[in-house]
């Protein structure tokens, strides 16, 4: 059996690949079913930089992955029967989060490049902090973000501001998930491309190794913001 939620849709826009317990659970609760489906990643993937397509497969988690988007892989891979046209990596944005998002990333480039050239991948950006101000409140993305909405929020609300820091994603009811992460109106995502495959290739040589540097600039560089319509 398939643990996958919403397997069923097909052609959804949205496929989230959701690592860690709490979070895939929020997910499944707080997404909205008619478009959006999760697939609850348990722990860290296989890295498939250097493993043969035979490891791949036998790799319980991608197997069923590959079955979950249902266009093959390798030889039997065909784009048209891709069932998600809006996949993405929700992962937290700690050390851990960015290791999986990038266990993902290498997994597409090496064995579904063209999920990733038609422009089907993405990665979610969570929020770091909540502000709340009276009745005010604010989900900001960046340490900067953050400093000037607390100069805007401070000329009305001085010692009533709260700051919420978010370790990771599990930390978020469902609903918060949606607000921030899933609902498309509000959330912000990262469309992964790549210009030119020989030199994706070398990069994911370079960043599978162990210094984190290159694979934080990798995800900064290769990734580009994206407003996304369901």
């Amino acid at each position: 059996k398939i643990d996958v939620y919403d397997i069923e849709v097909p052609h959804s826009h949205n496929f989230a690949l959701a690592s860690g317990v709490f979070v895939h659970n929020s997910a499944k609760q707080g997404r909205d079913r008619k478009f959006q489906a999760i697939f609850p990643l348990r722990g860290k993937i296989l890295n498939t930089e250097r493993a043969r397509l035979d490891k791949v497969v036998a790799f319980e988690e991608l197997k069923n992955l590959v079955i979950a988007l249902g266009a093959g892989i390798g030889e039997t891979f065909d784009i048209k029967n891709l069932r998600y046209h809006r996949i993405i990596l929700m992962n937290d944005a700690d050390v851990d989060g960015e290791h999986i998002t990038t266990l993902g990333l290498t997994f597409f480039f090496r064995h579904l490049p063209e999920v990733v050239k038609q422009g089907y991948l993405y990665i979610a950006m969570p929020p770091l902090y909540k502000i709340t101000a009276g009745k005010i409140q604010e989900y900001v993305y960046t340490d900067e973000a953050k400093e000037e909405k607390l100069k805007e929020l401070k000329k009305e609300y001085q010692n009533v501001i709260k700051i919420q820091r978010y370790k990771g994603l599990g930390e978020m009811n469902p609903e918060q998930l949606w607000d921030t992460t899933m609902n498309p109106e509000t959330r912000i995502l990262k469309k992964v491309t790549i210009d030119d495959a020989q030199i994706a290739d070398q990069t994911f040589s370079d960043l599978m190794g162990d210094d984190v540097l290159p694979r934080k600039k990798f995800i900064q560089k290769q990734a580009q913001f994206a407003q996304i319509d369901i």
